[in-house]
């Protein structure tokens, strides 16, 4: 059911009966890695390639995620991912092996939950019994992509994000036990002119609040309707900047009540190489689908909005001088 100008009702409340993730070796000593389902300690998780990697770790997620709710992959009729590596090879690839009817997408690191949002929508409209959707991201694949290969070592200022190196997937159906999907709200693209491809965080803000106000505005609720409300991967300078932006708009939002994917998958003190915080399509897609689905189900969290923010520039627009658009998806999961 539509409701306002942006956002959408999901009537039947689709269940995500299970989630997976899968991380690599600094998510493996980050804080949230025993919500983390497989785990490597090697970034080339025994491939030739990086980009291999991580179409390998998309891979383990759907594997695992079909695992813990007993479907059979033949019974799944949507698979529903993206990816940053050009043309979505990661997802393309790993359809390839999962072998279900498949819906490639683009949202940089919005896809996560663009990709939840749509899965909700096949679900809620009862065309598919169960519908996998997911994201991944890997760090040196996106870095040699988007910025400098690492072997180069190339000085990044304090602004710079580490992309997480993972996937996460998750399992919808119309019935069953688990977190609901209630809503979504679909974002706008924003673009304040910011050309720095190593200050996401700040290119991204003004999107998230944009999706955020408009899903308040859409469904007539107070941000206190949520026990948490969590962007994508803003970072520490993208985070600071949207709460900046809430007060100037006269939105209030407990600090408390309002985090990042990012700032949460990594201890900034203990793993400096991430400098603000962590980024990509796994930001979201390994902390929600983990540790923040975990604590749904232990009853720590009923109400949960989720932000997924996305910077839609390519290394082709960046380097013609052009400005970064961005764009947010939010998806209310309640219990």
């Amino acid at each position: 059911m539509v409701k306002g100008n942006q956002s959408f009702i999901f009537e039947s409340k689709p269940v995500i009966i299970s989630s997976a993730t899968v991380g690599g070796p600094l998510e493996a000593q980050g804080p949230l890695a025993e919500d983390i389902d497989i785990l490597h300690d090697d970034p080339y998780i025994g491939q030739d390639s990086f980009e291999k990697a991580e179409k390998l770790m998309l891979e383990e997620a759907a594997a695992k995620a079909l695992e813990k709710a007993g479907v059979n992959k033949y019974d799944v009729g949507l698979f529903i991912s993206g990816d940053l590596i050009n043309q979505i090879i990661s997802s393309s690839f790993a359809a390839r092996t999962i072998g279900v009817p498949y819906l490639g997408i683009y949202g940089a690191c919005s896809s996560s939950m663009e990709g939840l949002a749509i899965a909700a929508s096949f679900v809620d409209g009862q065309k598919v019994k169960y519908v996998l959707t997911g994201a991944s991201s890997h760090n040196n694949s996106a870095e040699r992509q988007y910025r400098y290969p690492n072997e180069y070592g190339a000085q990044k200022p304090p602004t710079s994000q580490w992309t997480v190196t993972g996937a996460g997937v998750c399992l919808l159906a119309l019935e069953g036990e688990g977190p609901r999907v209630t809503a979504a709200t679909i974002g706008r693209i924003v673009d304040l002119g910011i050309t720095d491809p190593f200050n996401m965080g700040a290119a991204m803000a003004p999107a998230a609040v944009d999706t955020i106000e408009a899903h308040f505005r859409d469904l007539d609720i107070e941000p206190d309707y949520y026990d948490l409300i969590v962007t994508g991967d803003l970072g520490a300078v993208g985070h600071k900047i949207a709460l900046d932006r809430f007060k100037e708009n006269g939105t209030e939002i407990s600090e408390k009540k309002f985090m990042d994917c990012g700032m949460m998958i990594y201890d900034r003190e203990k793993q400096p190489q991430v400098f603000a915080g962590g980024s990509g399509c796994a930001s979201s897609a390994v902390t929600v689908y983990g540790h923040l689905l975990n604590k749904m189900k232990s009853g720590k969290i009923r109400r949960l909005l989720v932000v997924a923010t996305g910077a839609l520039h390519s290394p082709l627009s960046y380097q013609q001088k052009e400005t970064i658009p961005c764009i947010a998806h939010a998806v209310a999961i309640e219990m």
